[in-house]
């Protein structure tokens, strides 16, 4: 009705890149500082730091991970004004005023630990900021006076165990809750071990230390206890402290009404996806949007500093956010605050770790497979029709770890192959993400190569020379011209997780279908970007020259009841070709629609689900998912 231009315009305007538009909802913070300066032997630079303070390696280099990854993040601040492995923040008192109001902190004083950490050391702030070894040395002594502020022992040989209050004071957080679950998760890593490569090629390895922390010295700090909010009000794991902000339902001018649509799922359409999205602003002012009735919705807003949540629409009802209807009946959206042309400045391990805890809680309240055709970047929603092709979203971006984000959501991304990597071969594309350093432009100007960071894909190729051009999207580039290394261009990328089958293999170069045509990349078996092992497959049936894919899996016209208006089922520009195979991402798509045009609309014409007979199957289709009519293609275990 009258609402839906109005939606579909705004929908335009929400989570969509500046690269892109030319405009966003606030702007990141400039680089601050010289990027770091990297030890000769991070590893040493944390055990001679433990020694020197008295604190427990374990406990230092998991306190480190959990804030940094043991990364400098090339000497930029993080949102909160945070430095170096160790997180040592150091904000101007007009900084702390602007945040005081933003971010979940005990006090403007703890935003000070660069300062404590300076009188502690010796060393001046912009050593600490700068110089890694430096920053290890400033986090430990800023633990150890944590530690002896409790009245508890300091010692490199003191056990873990007795520092949980310790690690949950270097939280900086407002309340119990908060500094808990930092606490909690310092200790989880701990127990796990951990071992990578950081940002500077320094190889750190922490072996596992299984101890059953003090948590009884939680008590200790001078913290509230914070709001434990009523289970009928959010739907997440009561140790990440959600708070409830719901997004209006509520009719405005004109006939209309936003912000979302009042449902009963599953009863009314089963979940089948998580979306992860980038906010393209910061959050006070996405919070400002999502409880604006003539704006759109989603369900979750993360806030990158330190990983809080608010929830805002309840599962069962449908948000507006992912730009496709029939995703978002089947979807629950989550925005994350962050620029997606600035990658790691604004996706915090604060903010990787709690969205993870929380698709993990959805996905087992849901019944949602934990895999990567299911918790889903906005960039791999399909368009609905042609025409809405070019205009879908690229959030989170290039920037975004999916290998790590699905390590900690605890589905990991295929890593080995129990089968060669040949002709026929279904494969996960696995790239690193640290060393994956790939070309991209206009980031910050247009036609400026980005800053060098770690990237989540790999480039898709005409022939298998480096120097053929990428391959074409005809959706993104309705002309016909080849792909780009634009940000936001994603027409010829494979990101982590995402499947394909082997069309060809030429040495180290792997051709894999790709939009209805072979796309190039570089594997070598001594480096391999793609692995191989079984799945099933969807291939054109015997006779058929080409097979449409869809952005929607609508019921057949027969389906519908008196009322309600038939969906036209219309195919997208791209097509399978015969001899053509792509991936199974779900054989369980329903066919449906939902009916939800109106703010009091009533079954059995509005409100309702709409169930049809013609089967579909969710196939991975370049870039983005896709689906095909079951009766237009066979299903076969790949070779």
């Amino acid at each position: 009705m009258l609402r839906r231009p109005k939606i579909l315009a705004a929908l335009a305007a929400v989570a969509l890149p500046a690269a892109l538009v030319g405009v966003s909802l606030g702007g990141p913070p400039a680089d601050a500082s010289e990027p770091g300066t990297p030890p000769a032997d991070a590893a040493s630079a944390f055990s001679a730091a433990a020694a020197k303070y008295g604190v427990p390696e374990p406990v230092l280099l998991a306190v480190s991970y959990a804030e940094s990854r043991w990364d400098d993040h090339a000497g930029t601040p993080s949102t909160s004004g945070g430095y170096g492995p160790m997180h040592l923040t150091g904000l101007g008192a007009s900084e702390v005023a602007d945040l005081s109001g933003k971010q979940k902190v005990a006090s403007a004083e703890s935003l000070q630990t660069l300062k404590k950490a300076s009188e502690l050391t010796g060393l001046d702030q912009a050593t600490l900021r700068k110089d890694v070894t430096a920053n290890i040395d400033g986090g430990a002594a800023v633990l150890a006076s944590y530690q002896k502020s409790l009245g508890l022992p300091v010692g490199a040989n003191t056990s873990p165990a007795q520092w949980y209050g310790a690690v949950a004071s270097y939280a900086e957080a407002n309340d119990k809750v908060g500094a808990a679950g930092f606490a909690d998760d310092v200790y989880s890593i701990m127990a796990k071990g951990a071992a990578r490569t950081t940002n500077t090629g320094q190889q750190i390895v922490m072996p596992a230390v299984a101890v059953q922390p003090a948590k009884a010295q939680l008590a200790k700090l001078s913290l509230p206890n914070g709001v434990q909010p009523s289970k009928s009000d959010v739907e997440c794991p009561p140790s990440l402290g959600c708070e409830w902000l719901p997004a209006p339902y509520s009719q405005f001018g004109d006939g209309d009404y936003g912000n979302h649509d009042l449902a009963n799922r599953p009863k009314t359409g089963k979940i089948d996806y998580i979306v992860i999205h980038d906010t393209e602003g910061t959050w006070q002012g996405v919070l400002n949007l999502v409880q604006d009735p003539t704006y759109v919705s989603w369900q979750y807003t993360m806030r990158s500093s330190d990983g809080h949540i608010w929830q805002h629409v309840p599962a069962k009802d449908v948000a507006w956010h992912a730009g496709n209807w029939y995703v978002n009946m089947h979807s629950i959206g989550i925005e994350h605050e962050g620029f997606a042309p600035q990658g790691a400045t604004w996706f915090t391990e604060s903010l990787y770790r709690n969205s993870a805890k929380l698709v993990r809680y959805l996905a087992v309240k849901n019944n949602i497979p934990l895999d990567r055709a299911h918790i889903i970047g906005h960039d791999q929603v399909p368009g609905t029709v042609p025409s809405t092709v070019r205009g879908m979203h690229w959030d989170p971006g290039p920037y975004w770890d999916w290998e790590h984000y699905m390590d900690l959501v605890g589905a990991p991304i295929w890593g080995k192959s129990v089968l060669p990597v040949k002709a026929g071969s279904v494969v996960t594309i696995k790239p690193g993400f640290e060393d994956n350093v790939q070309v991209v432009n206009s980031c910050d100007t247009a036609g400026t190569p980005c800053k060098p960071q770690g990237t989540n894909f790999v480039y898709l190729r005409q022939a298998p020379d480096d120097n053929a051009p990428l391959v074409k999207d005809l959706g993104l580039h309705p002309d016909g011209s080849n792909g780009t290394t634009e940000v936001s261009d994603m027409g010829s990328r494979a990101a982590a997780g995402s499947q394909y089958v082997v069309a060809e293999r030429q040495g180290d170069w792997v051709a894999v279908w790709y939009l209805g045509a072979k796309g190039w990349f570089k594997s070598p078996a001594s480096a391999p970007d793609a692995f191989a092992k079984p799945g099933l497959v969807v291939k054109p049936k015997a006779g058929l020259t080409s097979v449409p894919v869809y952005g929607r899996a609508y019921p057949e016209q027969s389906a519908y009841p008196t009322g309600i208006p038939y969906q036209t089922v219309t195919p997208l520009q791209y097509s399978i070709g015969a001899g053509q195979a792509y991936p199974v991402g779900d054989l369980n798509i329903e066919t449906d629609y939902y009916r939800a045009v109106t703010f009091d609309g009533q079954p059995p014409t509005d409100h309702v689900q709409v169930l049809g007979n013609d089967k579909y199957y969710q196939i991975w289709f370049g870039h983005r998912m896709a689906y095909v009519r079951a009766a237009d293609v066979d299903v076969r275990p790949a070779v």
